[in-house]
């Protein structure tokens, strides 16, 4: 091999490291999605703060009319005095289709009786999860903070509270808890997102320095 062969090679090889350097780096699904931190009254996302407001719903199907369009109004003008407002709606528990799909894909393909008898009950199982909460669903109002302070996010998260409570809608600020198990939930993680350590291997840690 050739002197200009081999710096060819090396240059080559400098190049891909580079690139599976630069492809690596913010592989992680908190890279991805942006998420950094929790903060005292939120989610830190980048140089945003989202404050997560859980709403509780209105069944409008015993309302009259005139109730009906006094929800309305009420929702208008939460709407219009914060126009940047978002809401959300997700499942208020885990979600097992994914599940339930590969088990039929098992019971199908298992040859052994009592191994299909054990995954039926598996499926069972599941089916009676799903039928219990396939109702259960979370609104939420989120305000996202921009370049803001805790101070300024505080009084931005007051004065959303104050708002919204004003025109007779359920609200209740998500702690740090709430905002875990939502996470969770949202990422089908766990149904206990609130028990998951802030970072990864902590509480072994703390195990070890107590």
């Amino acid at each position: 091999m050739t002197k200009e062969e081999k710096n060819k090679l090396k240059a080559d090889r400098a190049t891909l490291n580079k690139l599976n350097r630069k492809k690596r780096k913010g592989q992680s699904v908190q890279d991805l999605i942006g998420i950094k931190t929790f903060t005292k009254h939120g989610l830190k996302v980048g140089k945003n703060t989202f404050v997560l407001f859980s709403v509780v719903p209105t069944n409008i199907s015993v309302l009259s009319y005139e109730n009906i369009e006094i929800k309305i109004n009420h929702l208008m003008m939460v709407l219009s005095a914060i126009p940047d407002i978002e809401v959300n709606c997700t499942d208020a528990a885990e979600c097992f289709d994914t599940n339930k799909s590969y088990l039929l894909e098992r019971i199908e393909d298992e040859p052994n009786q009592g191994v299909r008898e054990l995954l039926k009950k598996d499926f069972e199982f599941l089916d009676n999860l799903n039928v219990e909460s396939s109702t259960a669903r979370q609104f939420l109002f989120i305000v996202r903070c921009k370049n803001a302070s805790d101070d300024q996010v505080l009084t931005t998260a007051n004065r959303v509270e104050k708002i919204v409570s004003e025109q007779n809608f359920d609200i209740k600020r998500f702690k740090k808890e709430d905002i875990k198990r939502f996470l969770a939930i949202y990422f089908d993680a766990s149904l206990n997102g609130e028990s998951i350590p802030d970072y990864d291997g902590i509480q072994y840690l703390k195990g070890n320095i107590a």
